[in-house]
């Protein structure tokens, strides 16, 4: 038995000397796991990125991927699809995520799509070039699928299954920096093309900022248009599309809307329909759109880390809104921060807001031990493509950070980064073994979080605490992970602030390029109390749907505008004390 279980028995013995043998049992078996009495809250909370099991790929360097969600709901389960990631996943309330396993269908091949059609589902995913295959199930729950058509004879990449109200389905394919997006409509019963796909939209990049490639929108090649998605509201349909290139965090998504499953379409006012260039994690691309069990809109969306391998990706989930063809958005402000899962029809972002800061950003913090290019301090820069790692993964490394003040604690979110950790596939039993511990004076620590019983192999776990804790220092102590070293993307605490918001707000100017009208620069005098500062912006006042996040800086530019339109720019500022909203909007023309 290690040294930090031995200290884990004796903090359990002594937290419940005075109580009877079995309420003893239960404790020490672990069942103050945190996540455990979750489930039983009636209103809870998420983080993006998600909490999954991602899958390590196959092939070299050894890494993580899950990308090209599509999400279903069917007899009243989410059922979760996405590249390379060794079965799917269902969950009763988009927090909880079971993995299921098959051998029945193609799960190497990118980019799946599902659809609801009576009580079956069918699946498909990208073909090669003779063509592929669609699968059916009555029960997707239990992983048994078997072939609906063996024989489809179009080779595509990134399918999108849609079954329009009137019972007739379509399928929507592309991925091509040359080719455009297409449909072609299917035979109900035999899954075959009715007629010759239509090609419907390609890429504009003279005038859609946000198809341009590169990290902020800055390079000259094509863009690759894919992942076509359809939803329809009202009788509209709102075709939505990925650009530039997966590995950038300007990867996003268009929308075109037309009065047809096959267009015209014309390109929706506010674009990008959804995009998140900032914060911890960026990306808003590639998505799939589909409603809970209350009515509202969400989009399951692809989004990058891109270190160890330009594909290491995940996965993150955002509300959206479709009020009308020329008001349709996506909401990813503050996107990586928690936020509250609805158990009623919501109307706007703030009702999932839950009022907690990030009290972690560029918090000091001390370690076990680090390795060169990978320092402690990486682990509180809010960057997930740095990282800090300990020098190996054994039960004496540890991180603990110091808030710099007593705070009170409502989640935290672990991001492990999988250094060296030389797995592909899913490894039996791989799982992260941990305590999480607080303290109030770095010498006497509280356990509020182990999982000796309860260890998952989710490299990004988050915790939402049923009581929240007032602590001033919060530390993790390894015990095991899947394989290389201790190591974390970023290590992240959220909770309500104890202190006053600074008064002061921000005044900024706003400078469109002249030469290229989708790009505008923007600039404010630095506030030694803000940690970062939130772009909003949109073609109306009380449109200020595009969202950008920059921390520690006082400046930014922005590639992805549209060259033909009007926008209005607002700055907000935030710190661990909350936001800091501004009553100053610049227009530019």
């Amino acid at each position: 038995m290690n040294q930090h279980t031995k200290d884990y028995i004796l903090q359990m013995f002594r937290a419940v000397a005075l109580v009877s043998g079995l309420v003893l049992l239960t404790v020490f078996w672990g069942c103050n796991d945190l996540r455990a009495q979750n489930r039983q809250k009636a209103r809870y909370t998420i983080c993006n990125p998600l909490d999954l099991d991602y899958r390590f790929c196959l092939d070299t360097p050894s890494r993580r991927e899950a990308a090209d969600p599509a999400v279903i709901v069917f007899k009243g389960e989410y059922y979760l699809f996405a590249s390379k990631s060794g079965g799917y996943w269902h969950s009763p309330d988009l927090k909880q995520w079971k993995l299921i396993k098959t051998n029945d269908l193609p799960l190497e091949d990118y980019a799946p799509t599902a659809v609801v059609i009576g009580d079956t589902v069918l699946f498909m995913a990208s073909t090669g070039k003779d063509g592929g295959k669609i699968y059916k199930t009555g029960n997707p729950q239990s992983g048994k699928w078997t072939v609906a058509n063996p024989a489809f004879p179009i080779s595509l990449v990134d399918p999108d299954l849609f079954l329009d109200d009137d019972n007739r389905l379509y399928l929507y394919y592309g991925c091509s920096n040359i080719n455009p997006i297409f449909v072609v409509e299917l035979d109900m019963k035999t899954l075959m093309p009715k007629a010759p796909a239509v090609s419907l939209i390609n890429s504009d990049r003279s005038v859609n900022g946000w198809e341009r490639s590169g990290e902020h929108n800055e390079l000259p090649s094509r863009p690759w248009i894919e992942g076509a998605w359809m939803t329809k509201v009202k009788g509209k349909y709102y075709l939505q599309y990925a650009c530039p290139e997966t590995e950038f965090k300007s990867y996003s998504d268009g929308l075109y809307t037309g009065d047809s499953p096959v267009g015209p379409f014309h390109l929706a006012p506010n674009n990008p329909f959804s995009a998140r260039q900032g914060g911890f994690i960026g990306s808003a691309g590639h998505s799939s759109t589909f409603q809970d069990k209350y009515g509202n809109y969400w989009r399951i969306s692809t989004m990058t880390i891109s270190v160890h391998h330009r594909y290491e990706r995940r996965l993150g989930i955002f509300p959206a809104f479709f009020r009308s063809p020329d008001d349709a958005y996506t909401y990813t402000g503050y996107g990586d921060y928690p936020f509250f899962v609805p158990d009623s029809r919501i109307s706007d972002p703030p009702d999932l807001a839950t009022g907690w800061a990030l009290l972690s950003y560029n918090k000091p913090v001390s370690v076990s031990s680090q390795i060169k290019g990978h320092e402690a301090s990486l682990a509180t820069d809010e960057d997930v493509r740095t990282y800090w790692s300990a020098a190996t993964g054994s039960d004496k490394e540890w991180i603990s950070m110091d808030l710099k003040a007593r705070s009170r604690i409502n989640a935290i979110q672990i991001n492990f980064a999988d250094h060296h950790a030389g797995i592909y596939g899913r490894k039996p039993n791989a799982a992260y073994d941990y305590l999480l511990e607080v303290s109030a004076d770095n010498a006497h620590w509280k356990l509020i979080n182990n999982t000796w019983l309860t260890a998952l192999d989710n490299p990004h776990p988050y915790i939402e605490l049923v009581k929240p804790v007032i602590a001033r220092y919060v530390r993790i102590r390894n015990v095991s992970v899947p394989g290389g070293t201790f190591a974390l993307w970023g290590l992240r605490i959220f909770g309500k602030p104890l202190q006053q918001l600074p008064k002061e707000k921000i005044t900024f100017t706003a400078v469109r390029d002249s030469a290229d009208r989708c790009r505008i620069r923007l600039n404010w005098p630095a506030a030694q109390s803000s940690a970062g500062y939130n772009i909003r912006y949109g073609i109306a006042p009380g449109k200020l749907y595009q969202n950008y996040q920059v921390n520690g800086k006082n400046g930014a530019e922005i590639g992805n505008l549209n060259s033909k339109q009007s926008y209005y720019f607002t700055v907000e500022r935030f710190n661990e004390n909350g936001i800091v909203k501004s009553g100053h909007v610049v227009f530019i023309k």
